[in-house]
């Protein structure tokens, strides 16, 4: 499989609809791969919460309208990154758009664990429920997560259980935790035995400088590639069979004892 992801920078003085024909057009140039990603919130920035509200679009909105037609024309899956979705209910949600190489919606994913701390994300958007995994056919399959819920590892099994074998992670993470952005990455990478696709924005969102340094880790840990601090398309190609071989190698998982019952209640005195 041959991964490409878009660090695309996001900076305030282009407008939205800029920003998503440029992506639009970036995608396009990824013909040839199989996996093309992009960032979490790109088109408003992760940071700028007070745009969430007036940018909300329906699930198949002006972005997805644009990414199906860029997979389509350059023949990829495209991850197209997160979106601030406007639900059905009228709540707003964090939610990825994964669509096939004919530009259908192939899956959604609403991000479970929201950043902020009762503020921010954390309460100007619904939380998701359910962890979401794509087939990718004769390929792989793969689990989708975004940012924030890269901090909790039991999400990642989840994924793992439900067969995910290349975990891909669009997020707007912040410089000044850019160490924790690499470590989790690996983290994630080797206790789960699979690869981490982690693909996150540069430039500027409300003040708050990103991180980028997107990242692509293999399931012993090692990075096989990772961007700059800039715009950059990171390419890379990878053995997707080598998750087998790791796990049958290093068996790990098969090890497990914690989370595969329920807990039994203990009795008092």
């Amino acid at each position: 499989m041959r991964a490409s992801l878009i660090q695309i920078a996001v900076n305030e003085d282009e407008t939205v609809e800029a920003r998503r024909l440029r992506a639009a057009a970036l995608v396009r140039e990824q013909a040839g791969a199989d996996l093309v990603v992009l960032p979490e919130l790109w088109t408003t920035g992760a940071f700028a919460f007070e745009a969430f509200d007036a940018a909300a679009e329906p699930l198949r909105g002006p972005t997805y309208e644009a990414m199906a037609e860029a997979a389509g024309d350059a023949g990829v899956w495209l991850h197209a990154g997160s979106v601030p979705e406007r639900g059905t209910d009228g709540r707003l949600y964090n939610t990825s758009l994964v669509l096939s190489p004919s530009g259908d919606l192939a899956a959604s994913y609403r991000k479970i664990h929201r950043f902020g701390f009762d503020k921010g994300e954390a309460v100007l958007m619904g939380a998701g429920r359910e962890p979401v995994t794509v087939r990718v056919p004769d390929t792989t399959t793969l689990g989708v997560a975004t940012c924030y819920d890269l901090r909790f590892p039991e999400l990642f099994r989840s994924l793992v259980d439900a067969g995910a074998e290349v975990l891909v992670v669009p997020a707007g993470w912040p410089e000044r935790r850019r160490s924790h952005w690499t470590l989790l990455a690996r983290a994630r990478a080797v206790e789960n035995q699979a690869f981490v696709l982690a693909c996150g924005t540069a430039g500027t969102h409300a003040g708050v400088p990103q991180a980028g340094h997107s990242i692509v880790v293999d399931p012993w840990g090692e990075v096989l590639a990772e961007a700059g601090a800039g715009e950059e398309v990171l390419t890379v190609d990878l053995d997707t069979a080598k998750v087998a071989r790791t796990r049958e190698q290093f068996p790990a998982l098969k090890d497990r004892v914690l989370g595969l019952e329920p807990p039994r209640q203990q009795r008092e005195g």
